[in-house]
C-alpha cells in the first residue's frame, strides 16, 4: 500500500535550567500537569548536582520521579558555574589548562552516566568560547581531545552525545558542527543539538531550513525565539521566528526525541512561561496529518 506518508509528532519538554527557583519535584510535576512530553533536565546545584555526594541514588530517585509522571528526558550541561563559583561556564573543553579541560570532560561522562540511568533520548553539550590568544587550530584540538573520552562513554553506554552550535563559541553554526563531526571520523555517537533560536540568530538559511539541512544528525532540539544577530532568548512571540514553518519542517525529519523549550533566564517566570510556551507551539503545530490511504482512495 502507498500513500501520504505520517509526520512524527512532536514531542514538547521544558528546560529545567528555566524553572531554577522551583525545587526539582515541583518543576517536574507542573510540567507534567501543564502537558508537556519531557523534561531538559540540567545538571545543576540547584537541581540534580552533579558533584554533590550520592548522585546515583538522587539519579534513581528522579527516575522514579520521572516515570511517576510520564515525564520523558533529555540531559543538558550548560549549568552556569557549577565547577567553578567564578567563571560561569568554566572550566571548557578548551580551557588553557589540561586539568580544567579534564574536569570539564568528566562531567560530561558523568552527564552520560546520569543520562543512561534515567533512559535520557541524549546528553546536550557545547564546545565553549576559544580563549584568548589561543589559535583556531589549538582550540579545535583540545576540542576534539577533551571529546575523545566523552564519546568512549557515549558509545559504552549507547546514550547519543548532541553537540549544540552556540554563538559565540568555537563550535557555532552547523558548518562547524560538520567540521567537528568530519575531523573526529564521524564516530556514530555524536550527533547535534539544533537550537531553533541560534538558526534565527546566525546562520544563513532560515531555522526552518536548517531543521532540514540537520535532519540526519538531529539528537536534540532546543526552542524560543530569538531576533537576527542578536543572542537572546525570547518567550514566543517576543522575537523575529515564524513557528509553524519550522514545526512543520521538524515533524517531517522523523526526529523522535524531545523538543525543549529553553527560557534560562527567565526562571522568575518559569511556571507561567511554561504553560505560555506549551499553548503557543501546540497552537503553531502543523494540522494533522491525514492516514495513510491506498494510492487513488478515498476516505470513508
Amino acid at each position: 500500500m502507498t500513500g501520504t506518508p505520517v509526520s512524527t509528532p512532536i514531542r514538547f519538554g521544558y528546560g529545567t535550567n528555566g524553572l531554577t527557583d522551583l525545587r526539582l519535584d515541583d518543576a517536574l510535576a507542573l510540567l507534567a500537569d501543564l502537558g508537556y512530553d519531557g523534561v531538559g533536565l540540567t545538571l545543576d546545584h540547584m537541581h540534580l548536582d552533579p558533584r554533590a555526594p550520592d548522585l546515583a541514588a538522587r539519579t534513581r530517585q528522579v527516575g522514579r520521579r520521572l516515570s511517576q509522571l510520564g515525564l520523558d528526558v533529555t540531559i543538558e550541561t550548560g549549568a552556569r558555574y557549577v565547577l567553578d563559583p567564578r567563571r560561569k561556564h568554566g572550566p571548557s573543553l578548551l580551557d588553557p589548562d589540561p586539568a580544567g579541560r579534564a574536569i570539564r570532560a568528566e562531567l560530561l561522562v558523568t552527564a552520560v552516566r546520569v543520562a543512561a540511568e534515567l533512559g535520557a533520548h541524549a546528553v546536550h553539550c557545547f564546545s565553549g568560547i576559544t580563549p584568548d590568544g589561543t589559535s583556531p587550530d589549538t582550540a579545535w584540538q583540545r576540542l576534539t581531545e577533551s571529546l575523545a573520552p566523552v564519546i568512549d562513554a557515549a558509545a559504552t553506554a549507547g546514550v547519543p552525545l548532541a553537540v549544540e552550535p552556540e554563538p559565540g563559541h568555537l563550535l557555532s553554526t552547523l558548518a562547524d558542527f560538520h567540521h567537528l563531526r568530519r575531523i573526529l571520523g564521524d564516530p556514530s555517537p555524536l550527533g547535534l543539538t539544533l537550537d531553533i533560536g541560534h538558526c534565527q540568530c546566525l546562520e544563513q538559511s532560515s531555522p526552518a531550513d536548517c531543521v532540514r539541512e540537520a535532519a540526519p544528525w538531529l539528537r536534540h532540539v532546543q526552542i524560543e525565539d530569538m531576533r537576527r544577530g542578536v543572542h537572546e532568548h525570547l518567550p514566543f512571540g517576543d522575537g523575529e521566528i515564524d513557528f509553524p514553518p519550522v514545526l512543520d519542517a521538524l515533524a517531517a525529519t522523523g526526529y523522535r526525541g524531545l523538543t525543549v523549550v529553553e527560557l534560562p533566564r527567565h526562571s522568575h517566570a518559569g511556571p507561567d512561561l511554561a504553560e505560555r510556551s506549551l499553548d503557543f507551539l501546540r497552537k503553531a503545530l502543523p494540522s494533522e496529518p491525514d492516514t495513510l490511504l491506498p494510492a487513488g482512495g478515498a476516505r470513508c
